[in-house]
C-alpha cells in the first residue's frame, strides 16, 4: 500500500499536502476530507517527531518540506515542546460526516493536547 494520489499530479499533491500541514501547525486543527487528512497525518507526525530534536539539521529538513518560515518557527517553538514526553500519536481525526455537495467523508484533523 502506497501513498494516495488524491487525483492530482505529484507536484500538485505535494503543494496541497504542504499547505494543509502549514495550516495544521498554524491553527492546531483543520477540516478536510478523510483521504487528505490521512495523508497529512502521516507527514505531520513525521515532521513533529523531527522537530522534537531541535537542531539546525532538523530545522533544515523541516524547512525543505514546509518552505514556510512562520510555520517552521511555530512548529519548533510551540508545537514540538508540547509533545516532548509523548512517543507518537500527536494528531487525531474526528469524523464529521459527509460533505453536503458531493458526499465526501469529512474529518477534523487536530493536534492532541
Amino acid at each position: 500500500m502506497g501513498r494516495r494520489k488524491l487525483s492530482r499530479k505529484s507536484a500538485e499533491r505535494k503543494a496541497l499536502l504542504r499547505s494543509l500541514m502549514i495550516a495544521l501547525f498554524e491553527n492546531d486543527r483543520i477540516e478536510t476530507t478523510e483521504a487528505k487528512a490521512k495523508e497529512v497525518q502521516r507527514s505531520a507526525e513525521k515532521l513533529i517527531t523531527t522537530a522534537k530534536d531541535d537542531t539546525q539539521q532538523a530545522r533544515k529538513k523541516v524547512m525543505q518540506t514546509l518552505n514556510d518560515k512562520a510555520a517552521v518557527t511555530r512548529l519548533f517553538d510551540e508545537v514540538a515542546p508540547r509533545f516532548e514526553e509523548r512517543p507518537g500519536g500527536y494528531t487525531r481525526r474526528l469524523k464529521l460526516g459527509p460533505r453536503r455537495g458531493d458526499g465526501a467523508p469529512m474529518v477534523i484533523l487536530e493536534l492532541v493536547d
